[in-house]
Order: structure tokens, then sequence, then C-alpha cells
């Protein structure tokens, strides 16, 4: 009973040291020159509070590393998400489960994101093809109740459509060149 005593006793001790601080080392005056005193200089009970702060000291560091890197891992989380964009040649539905796993890693961390602020970043991180289907989904969709697998499954139904797109901006990428192709085409007559 008496070890468990103690044993509580160091530890409400332990705890005001992590919750206060250590308490400040008892001093001694020597020749005029007041100096803290050395371990082997205090009291039983100042050992005890000494050995006490020590403990807490440790715990504290030893828990440093694990919050440490969970907000290293969070600041890494929000700038992936921040700089989250398409890659070119990247189907939507490999985009979505990019998307979908940086989403997934935030929600481990309990990050918190809005409703609207993850599907906007979905809908304008798509390459300029979609435009005209994320204008469509902005017009029709309420961007804070809808979630982006929502708009993924209703963009998905327009992936033919979009990939059209890309091929005619690739193959007309220079305008002048485009101009300058039709111009020198002949035109066709009918010969009736």
């Amino acid at each position: 009973m008496e070890l468990y005593m103690k044993n509580r006793e160091h530890g409400r001790m332990i705890l005001e040291s992590v919750e206060n601080g250590p308490l400040i080392w008892p001093t001694i005056e020597e020749n005029g020159v007041t100096r803290t005193k050395k371990y082997a200089e205090l009291s039983a009970a100042e050992k005890i509070q000494a050995d006490c702060d020590m403990k807490a000291t440790n715990i504290i560091l030893q828990g440093l590393p694990a919050d440490i890197y969970s907000l290293e891992r969070e600041c890494k989380l929000y700038d992936a998400f921040d700089k989250f964009t398409h890659i070119k040649g990247e189907t939507l539905h490999k985009y979505y489960l990019r998307f979908t796993q940086l989403i997934n890693d935030m929600n481990i961390y309990n990050m918190k994101i809005e409703q609207f602020q993850v599907n906007t970043k979905f809908l304008n991180s798509l390459p300029p093809e979609w435009s005209k289907f994320v204008t469509d989904v902005k017009l029709v969709k309420d961007l804070h109740t809808t979630n982006f697998d929502q708009l993924h499954a209703y963009l998905e139904q327009h992936e033919l459509h979009a990939n059209e797109v890309r091929l005619l901006r690739e193959r007309n990428q220079d305008p002048l060149a485009f101009v300058a192709n039709q111009q020198m085409t002949p035109p066709h007559f009918n010969t009736y």
C-alpha cells in the first residue's frame, strides 16, 4: 500500500510538472555568490521533485515526435490539396481515384475541409476540355450538398465528348496554323 501511495504521489507530481512546468531548483549562497544546488545537495523531497520533473520532461519529449509527424503530415496534405491538378493524359477515372485517395488521407487525420471547397477543387482542377461540363455541373448541382463522387458520376457520362474536344484542340493548337490551313483548302464548288 505504501508503494502504491508513493507511486500515486509521484504520478501527481509528474502530472503537475507536465501541466505547469518544472519547479525552480533551490539555490544556495556560497562566498556571497548565489548558485543553483547540485543534485547531490538536494534534500530527499527535492530529489523526488527533480526526478519527477525529469520524467515529465521525458514524457513531453517522447510525445513530440508523433505530434510533429502528424502536424507535418497535415501540412503536406493541405499542400497536396492546394496543388492538386489534372495530369496530362490522365483519364477522368484515374483523376478521380487520385483525388479520392487524397481526400481519404485527409479524413484519416480528421482534417476539416468544407464540401464546397472539395467539390470546387475537383471541378476546377480538370483540364480545359471539361470546361463546358464543369459549367453545366455548377449550374445544375448544389456544390454545398453534392459530393465529388456524384460529380464524377455526372462527368463520366460526358467523357467521350470531352475527349473529342481535347483531340480537336490538340490538332488545332496553333490558331494561325489552323486559319492558314483552312485558307489553303480549295473551296468545293457544285457543278450542276
